[in-house]
This record gives structure tokens, C-alpha cells and sequence, in this order.
């Protein structure tokens, strides 16, 4: 999906308000994104770069990936 944003913050709010049902998947009731979603811009993890506030262009992508967890 192709979405105008100048940041990440940017491009996961136009996500949420095209597709409303992703806000609770996505962000706690603080709104604050949750801690086993992770946010990559072009495969860096935008945790080690500026967070949601990191900056992005055109030609970016974003991937959201929930973590995994489970065994024994």
C-alpha cells in the first residue's frame, strides 16, 4: 500500500485510518505502539534508528512484523 508520509509516525497513522481495525493490533489504549510490534524502514528496525519519528521518502518501505514467541 502507498501512503504520503514524512515519517514513520506519519505512514503508520495513514495506514490506521484507511484500515481503522489495525489501531488495536497496532497501538495500547495510550496510544503508544506496542512493544512486540516491530516497525522496519527498508530493513533497518526503526528502534535503533529515530523511532516512529524517523523521516521517510518515497521510495521507502515500511514493514510491520509482530514478534513470535511460544515453545515450552
Amino acid at each position: 500500500m502507498e501512503i504520503k508520509a514524512g515519517s514513520v509516525a506519519e505512514a503508520l497513522s495513514g495506514l490506521v485510518s484507511k484500515h481503522p481495525d489495525l489501531r488495536r493490533h497496532l497501538y495500547t489504549d495510550e496510544g503508544k505502539l506496542r512493544s512486540f510490534v516491530n516497525v522496519y524502514l527498508n530493513d533497518e528496525d526503526v528502534r535503533y534508528l529515530q523511532k516512529e519519528a524517523t523521516a521517510v521518502k518515497d521510495s521507502d518501505i515500511i514493514s510491520i512484523v509482530p514478534s513470535i514467541a511460544g515453545g515450552r
